[in-house]
């Protein structure tokens, strides 16, 4: 049999057989219309990620209610306008081969937009954790309103050509507001116990059920745990799962987290291993005797195979992995799983992307995710011969996206491997998939013919001789020394030559520099032994803790002991001390046996003018432009080949 014998088995629930069990879970793409309409961006997206073969895909929540939306463009499912676009999401998601269902929601205090408004409900008046105000508490002809709003929801669901739907009773949203004994202090039938806050749960999937009828199957989506101080474990919910399937659920989804969980559990990052969630889905399947879906940081189908084997889930959600690579199931089956871009748990394209406002959903390693429009199949019209100089992120992932397209690659690095500061990225604590995302990048390119050339400088008699049609400089960024006194002490060295095993950490070690950089120069430090006090010019933190790796790495710091000295200037550096100005006053910080230099890059684009001068079409792109994240760079390297 195969090695996925267990993932890739069929399931019937109810009328609904699944060809295997692999699930893409609803994950928030902003890609509807501004009036919650389905949009061409997220029909082709859509398209896209059901090609996974994943035999159930769930989409994205769908407001039950005018009151229910996260966020403006959330898809809107409480109208009979809305079917018609849904019937195309139902459509092309049979296209690929799996069953559709979707996600029926309602954000309650969730909603920032609303909280502005003065229109949120929430079962009780208790401020968001996030957004820090307070929504409206619900009468009691409000939450029967809502209730039935369920119901013709899921009506229109089946209208839509969907094979099931989903009840969102988790990550801390309207039906988990009323579970949770932090948000929920009615003194009502709806509060108290337990079995209370269930009841509203309990009434919609009653409701839900007896809208679609006996032969229709419906999921529910919990947080097994609320994870938050004094929030629900999961063995509080176990009393209340048996009423949960006996009101109408034939599918339990189990998760993780709330909003104002530590760390985005929800999206956990790479500090959790793959599946770290399963034992709670296991917990569900020893109280209830119906299919429970397991979800947390999948990223492999072997793995998934076997949690599925040992019975701690039925099925198993790769939510973030299908973004990464939507293949990664058809690969896995044709025996192809080094092939598989594995998803690294960044979070900047799918998660942070959204929190910030930055835009629409992205994958920082996956140019193709929420680009489907732009995104050409190829091959190019016009085949060219293509310089690529440089070999990080933007730069393999330019040669990748050309030479996929068809044009004549050569790479060029000046160094003797290739990776630019992926090969430093992944030393630090919890980052090897950094590492094995690289390694994947560089096979991924060979195995497309492309001539990786290391150890080559590029210089303008190369460019003279070699004459290259077009050059994309991805040469990335060059260390930054800050002009400060004592900075040529042999005790001064650079994070870089730490982590290369140049110098071997100190003992007591100051790091300059409190970004991204500097933090996990700090926890690399702090992992090898060091004491570490890391200084920062700015007055808050350039690593916000809101994001999940940003909070992670502030937790060790602080678990450790480490110092983070916010608001600092360094006046002087000498033997076995620093002078420091900290919040305007003088200070000294000893016995100093080492200073790290974290301050970070600025870009590196020498070539640019000589490619100006010598009329070269030209790109710049990754950190050679600016200095930013991953998803900058693969995002601006692909666009560069698609442009070709």
């Amino acid at each position: 049999m195969s090695v996925l014998d267990h993932l890739l088995s069929p399931l019937k629930v109810r009328n609904m057989e699944l060809p295997n069990r692999a699930v893409m879970p609803p994950m928030g793409t902003n890609l509807g219309n501004d009036d919650a309409t389905v949009s061409e961006a997220y029909l082709a997206y859509i398209s896209r990620q059901s090609k996974s073969g994943a035999g159930l895909i769930i989409v994205e929540v769908a407001a039950v209610h005018p009151s229910g939306a996260s966020i403006d463009s959330e898809l809107g499912i409480y109208d009979d306008r809305f079917i018609e676009g849904l019937k195309k999401v139902a459509a092309v998601i049979h296209e690929g081969g799996g069953k559709a269902a979707i996600q029926l929601h309602h954000a309650g205090r969730e909603s920032s937009f609303l909280l502005r408004r003065g229109e949120a409900i929430a079962p009780s008046a208790v401020p968001s954790v996030v957004y820090r105000q307070s929504a409206r508490e619900m009468t009691i002809d409000e939450i029967k309103e809502i209730i039935a709003s369920f119901g013709k929801a899921a009506i229109r669901a089946r209208e839509a050509g969907f094979d099931a739907v989903e009840v969102h009773g988790a990550h801390g949203y309207l039906l988990a507001q009323f579970l949770s004994a932090l948000s929920n202090i009615r003194d009502d039938q709806y509060g108290g116990s337990i079995e209370n806050r269930a009841r509203f749960t309990i009434e919609i999937l009653e409701e839900v059920r007896k809208s679609v009828g006996d032969d229709y199957p419906v999921s529910l989506r919990l947080s097994a745990e609320e994870f938050i101080k004094n929030g629900y474990m999961v063995e509080d919910l176990l009393p209340i799962l048996p009423d949960l399937v006996k009101a109408g659920a034939d599918i339990i989804h189990a998760s993780i987290g709330t909003h104002g969980s530590p760390a985005g559990i929800t999206s956990a990052p790479s500090e959790y291993e793959p599946g770290f969630n399963a034992w709670r889905a296991g917990k569900f399947k020893e109280v209830v005797d119906l299919p429970v879906i397991s979800v947390g940081r999948y990223n492999d189908p072997a793995e998934a195979n076997d949690v599925i084997a040992r019975g701690d889930a039925d099925l198993v959600a790769f939510g973030r992995q299908t973004l990464a690579d939507p293949d990664y199931l058809t690969k896995a089956k044709e025996g192809r799983p080094e092939d598989i871009r594995k998803c690294i748990a960044c979070n900047q394209g799918c998660i942070e992307r959204l929190m910030a406002g930055e835009g629409k959903i992205r994958c920082a390693i996956n140019p193709e995710t929420g680009q489907e429009l732009l995104y050409p199949k190829g091959p190019a019209k016009v085949s060219r011969r293509v310089w690529i100089v440089g070999a990080g992120p933007a730069g393999l992932t330019a040669a990748y996206e050309a030479s996929r397209l068809g044009h004549d690659v050569t790479l060029f690095e000046k160094e003797e491997n290739p990776g630019g500061q992926l090969r430093f990225a992944g030393i630090p604590p919890n980052k090897e998939v950094y590492t094995d995302w690289m390694n994947w990048l560089v096979a991924q390119v060979e195995k497309k013919g492309v001539e990786i050339k290391t150890g080559f400088e590029v210089t303008d008699e190369m460019i003279e001789e070699g004459k290259p049609e077009v050059v994309i400089l991805a040469t990335g960024g060059q260390k930054i020394t800050p002009p400060i006194k004592g900075i040529d002490l042999p005790m001064v060295v650079d994070i870089w030559q730490i982590l290369s095993g140049e110098v071997q950490p100190g003992e007591n070690v100051v790091v300059i520099g409190g970004g991204w950089v500097g933090m996990e120069a700090a926890d690399f430090l702090i992992d090898a032994g060091s004491k570490v006090t890391v200084v920062e010019i700015l007055k808050r933190s350039p690593v916000r803790k809101l994001f999940s790796h940003g909070y992670m790495l502030h937790k060790r710091l602080r678990d450790a002991g480490a110092e983070l000295l916010l608001n600092t200037s360094i006046e002087s550096i000498q033997e076995g001390s620093l002078k420091v100005e900290c919040e305007g006053k003088e200070e000294t910080i000893s016995p100093v046996d080492q200073v790290v230099i974290a301050v970070g890059l600025k870009p590196c684009d020498e070539l640019k003018q000589t490619l100006l001068n010598k009329g070269i079409r030209h790109y710049v792109v990754g950190d050679a432009a600016e200095v930013r994240r991953i998803i900058e760079a693969t995002e601006e390297g692909a666009k560069a080949a698609w442009d070709l």
